[in-house]
C-alpha cells in the first residue's frame, strides 16, 4: 500500500464538520468494542452489522459514511485480534487488551463517500457536510488511476488537517548493483557506526528541543482548565511535538534512504525497543534516537529499490571479536574493543563487522530476512508493510512534510 500525504485548506465550518466526523468514528469503534465485551463469540464481520444498528439508533452516526463506519469497526477488531494473537504467542507482560479511545484524530473512508475533482481538490460526498477541500501538496494523483485509491483518510495534527490517500500500486526502482554489503550497529553516543568505520553523528533533536518544550509546559499550566487560551497553549506545546518528531523522521528517512542506495546488502540488529525502553536511565535518549524510524524506512527503501535487508539477532555483536571469534566481556562505559589476540577497535566498529558477518553467512534474497537465533539455520522472512508485532510495525510509504 502507497500513502501520499497532502495538506487540507479549507473553511472553519469544514473543520468542525471533520472533526465532527472524526468524533463519530471515535463513537462507532468504542461501541463496536463495547459489542465484543458483552456478546461471546463475536467476530468482525458481526462489528460490521452492528455499524447498521448504530447508524439506526444514533442520527448522527447515520451522517457518517456507511463504509467509513465499517473502518471504524475495523480498526476495534485489530485490538481485537492483536490482543488474541498475543495471547496465542503467550508474550510476557500485558498483552494488550483493548481499550476505549478518547482522542481519535482521524476518519477513514473506503471507496466511497468521497469524490474526486482533479488532483487538487476532493469532496466529501456524506452528510456531515465537509464539502469540498484544496489538497496542498507536491505529489500528482493523476499520475495514479482512481481505481487505484482504496482509503482516504482525513487527520487532524496541531498545525491543520491532512489527507492521506492509500493506494493499491507497486512502486519498486531498478538500481544498479553496487557490489557493496554493509553491516550497522545503531548507538547512543554515534546514531550508528558502519563495518567500514564511518559513522553517523547522532542528531538527538528531542534534548534540543527540551528547552522550548518546557517553556510551552508552563504556559499551558498557567492557565485555566477548559479556557480557549489553554486550549491555544496545548496547540503551541503540540506544534513542538510534532516538530520534533518530525526531524526525527525525516532524518531517519534521508539517512536510510543514503544507506540503501549505496550498498547491495544491509544488516543490521533485530532490536526490541520496546524492551530496551524500560531501562529509565536510558529511555529518554533512545527514544530520541529514532533506531525505530530507521529500521522501518530501510525495509521500506530496501523494497523500493530490490535492495536485501538483514536483521540479525543482536545477542554478543558487542562481546565477541571480530577478528577471533572470542567473547570479551565489557560493560556499557568501556568503548573500545581489545582482546587478548591484540585486535583492538573501537567497539561500536567491532559490533557493526559482527553484523555483516552473521548477515552474509545467510543466502541473501531482495527484502528483509529475519535471523533466528533459536532456529538451526531456518529464516523467516518480512517485507515492508506487513503487520508484524513481535518485530517491526507496517510502514508509512513516503509523504512530504508540509
Amino acid at each position: 500500500m502507497y500513502v501520499l500525504e497532502f495538506k487540507v485548506k479549507g473553511k472553519p465550518a469544514q473543520y468542525q464538520a471533520i472533526d465532527e466526523a472524526i468524533r463519530t468514528a471515535q463513537f462507532v469503534r468504542n461501541k463496536c468494542l463495547r459489542y465484543w465485551m458483552d456478546n461471546q463469540g463475536v467476530n468482525k464481520y458481526d462489528l460490521n452489522k452492528h455499524c447498521r444498528v448504530l447508524a439506526q439508533e444514533f442520527p448522527f452516526a447515520n451522517k457518517l459514511n456507511s463504509q467509513a463506519r465499517q473502518s471504524a469497526a475495523e480498526r476495534a477488531w485489530s485490538a481485537i485480534a492483536r490482543f488474541f494473537d498475543n495471547c496465542r504467542k503467550a508474550i510476557p507482560g500485558k498483552k494488550g487488551y483493548p481499550r476505549f479511545k478518547k482522542n481519535c484524530r482521524s476518519v477513514e473512508y473506503k471507496t466511497s463517500g468521497w469524490k474526486l475533482h482533479d488532483p487538487k481538490h476532493i469532496s466529501l460526498t456524506d452528510k456531515n457536510n465537509i464539502g469540498r477541500l484544496k489538497l496542498v501538496g507536491t505529489w500528482d494523483l493523476a499520475f495514479y488511476p482512481v481505481e487505484s485509491i482504496k482509503r482516504v483518510r482525513l487527520m487532524r495534527r496541531a498545525d491543520g488537517y491532512y489527507c492521506q490517500f492509500c493506494l493499491d500500486v507497486e512502486v519498486k526502482i531498478n538500481s544498479q548493483p553496487t557490489g557493496k554489503a554493509i553491516g550497522l550497529d545503531v548507538g547512543l553516543k554515534e546514531f550508528y557506526t558502519d563495518s567500514n568505520g564511518n559513522t553517523e553523528s547522532n542528531p538527538r533533536f528531542y534534548r534540543k528541543g527540551e528547552k522550548r518544550l518546557k517553556s510551552r509546559h508552563k504556559q499551558v499550566s498557567r492557565q485555566k482548565k477548559g479556557s480557549a487560551n489553554r486550549k491555544k497553549a496545548i496547540n503551541r506545546l503540540g506544534r513542538v511535538h510534532l516538530k520534533i518528531s518530525r526531524q526525527r523522521e525525516e532524518h531517519a528517512k534521508g539517512l536510510a534512504r543514503s544507506v540503501i542506495q549505496s550498498n547491495d546488502l544491509v544488516a543490521y540488529e533485530d532490536l526490541r525497543v520496546k524492551n530496551l525502553v524500560k531501562n529509565h536511565c536510558l529511555a529518554k535518549s533512545i527514544n530520541d534516537a529514532g533506531w525505530y524510524q530507521f529500521r522501518k524506512w530501510l525495509e521500506y527503501f530496501g523494497t523500493k529499490f530490490g535492495k536485501v535487508t538483514v536483521a540479525v539477532n543482536p545477542a554478543y555483536t558487542s562481546q565477541e571479536c571480530s577478528d577471533c571469534g572470542a567473547i570479551v566481556k565489557k560493560s556499557l562505559s568501556t568503548r573500545t574493543h581489545s582482546c587478548q589476540c591484540g585486535f583492538v577497535l573501537d567497539r561500536d566498529w567491532n559490533a557493526a563487522i559482527n553484523i555483516l558477518q552473521l548477515a552474509l553467512s545467510t543466502v541473501g534474497h531482495t527484502g528483509t530476512r529475519i535471523l533466528d537465533p533459536n532456529a538451526s539455520g531456518d529464516l523467516t522472512s518480512t517485507f515492508a508493510g506487513e503487520i508484524l508485532p513481535k518485530q517491526v510495525e507496517s510502514v508509512n510509504e513516503e509523504s512530504p512534510r508540509l
